[in-house]
């Protein structure tokens, strides 16, 4: 951001209008983006496009992530050109969606680029007609109507790459300038309109190091018990966009507003009341963030055991009971607002099982052979060093080799015994498996 220059005023207006607004046009070198940092696929696009005629635009996050220097996980792009029009003009093209139709850019390597068609929000009035049928082409609008539907101002920006330049409808290059997150319209009615947008803002504040703009954040504060009337599989959406990447600082953030037990139950009410349980959970999300450099990127179900494993681990005694069914029944009765998947639960359980099991084996020297063998053992190791040796495991390290070396007294470990199969005797003894019954 030190060469990203002031840009030369605020907008006529962040309040959308019916009268057309002069953007901000921000041309080098008063912006730092460089062509060179966007995927050529989305360049190509874009020209393709506006060789066409239509106007075509990269938006969104990647352009606010081109001007803090950090490089976007996508780039969208948004276009006057109508997804039919899109699917006709690209052949590596499908349109998703119902009312809001987006063409996927299909390339090999099974990356897609998304080209979205400017919308503008829905009218009330037209909405409230009874009876009518909505149309369809109503929801299509211009680059500005498209700027002001977005949630907030850093990421309502677009970038131009035939002008090289920036341009702004809503003061989003004033509020990267100030370093500053802010709604679009009045924080109020718009976190009514769609609580989740609380969520949003502490992700990307949090992720940026931005600050909050004051009236955002004192309708975060007042809004914020709205996030129980949002459907359980959305906050489970969302929290998976902040297990993606860049968790540690998105998980603090939701922690300092109260946020964690909306959703996560009586796991997030004592991360937020134990200060030690969350510093805990913080050096462990610590960990795995240095550790993305190298290549190393935990699965959804790990990153899960990973968030679970300090409010878990208590739990663990020395006792041969069912632990996997102790950690599915404190799952069950933490009151959890967002539904963890069942298939995704039980594994995160296993996962978390056979971590304390390696811990224990270690610690005791007592390592049994059918441990090695269980379907998640190898995601419990990878975790199992990232919990206990604070890193991942090296290249060709193993637990079994670190077994051996804190207990050397163990020249073999034990296997597990194959079991065999059991035949039928002959002379009318009991049949086997694939003879038929005696009738």
């Amino acid at each position: 951001m030190d060469d990203f220059r002031d840009p030369p005023g605020p907008p006529d207006s962040i309040a959308p209008s019916d009268e057309p607004a002069r953007p901000i046009v921000l041309t080098k070198p008063g912006h730092p983006i460089s062509r060179r940092d966007i995927d050529p696929d989305a360049l190509k696009i874009m020209a393709r496009l506006q060789r066409m005629g239509f106007i075509a635009y990269l938006c969104g996050g990647a352009v606010r992530d081109l001007l803090v220097g950090k490089k976007p996980k996508d780039f969208d792009i948004a276009t006057d050109a109508r997804p039919g029009q899109i699917k006709k003009r690209f052949a590596n093209v499908f349109v998703i969606g119902r009312r809001f139709r987006l063409a996927h850019v299909h390339f090999p390597g099974g990356k897609i680029i998304e080209v979205a068609t400017f919308r503008r929000d829905p009218d009330p009035a037209e909405d409230a007609v009874p009876g009518a049928e909505p149309d369809p082409q109503a929801i299509y609008g211009t680059p500005r109507e498209d700027a002001f539907r977005r949630d907030i101002t850093i990421n309502a920006l677009y970038y131009d790459p035939s002008i090289d330049a920036v341009i702004d409808y809503v003061g989003g290059l004033e509020d990267m300038r100030c370093r500053r997150v802010r709604m679009i319209g009045d924080p109020e009615a718009r976190f009514t309109e769609d609580p989740v947008r609380v969520w949003r803002v502490l992700r990307h504040a949090a992720r940026l190091n931005f600050e909050i703009e004051p009236a955002t954040e004192r309708a975060i504060l007042s809004h914020r018990p709205l996030l129980a009337s949002i459907a359980p599989s959305r906050l489970y959406e969302e929290f998976n966009k902040d297990l993606a990447y860049e968790t540690r600082p998105v998980f603090e953030a939701l922690r300092e507003y109260g946020l964690l037990g909306h959703f996560l139950g009586k796991a997030g009410e004592d991360y937020e009341t134990d200060p030690a349980l969350f510093a805990r959970i913080g050096a462990l999300l610590d960990v795995e963030e240095r550790a993305r450099p190298s290549g190393f990127l935990l699965t959804l179900e790990e990153m899960y055991a990973l968030v679970f494993w300090p409010w878990v681990e208590p739990r663990f005694d020395e006792t041969e009971e069912d632990m996997a069914g102790v950690l599915n029944a404190a799952f069950l009765n933490a009151g959890m607002r967002m539904t963890i998947p069942k298939n995704l639960r039980a594994n995160v359980i296993q996962i978390l099982v056979l971590v304390e099991s390696l811990i224990r084996a270690l610690r005791t020297g007592h390592l049994r052979g059918a441990l090695l063998q269980r379907s998640h053992y190898a995601q419990a190791v990878r975790l199992f060093f990232l919990i206990e040796k604070g890193r991942p495991p090296a290249a060709g390290e193993s637990f079994e080799a670190l077994f051996r070396e804190a207990h050397p007294e163990t020249e073999h470990l034990p296997r597990r015994k194959r079991r065999r199969r059991r035949r039928g005797r002959r002379g009318g003894g009991a049949p086997d498996g694939n003879a038929p019954p005696n009738s």
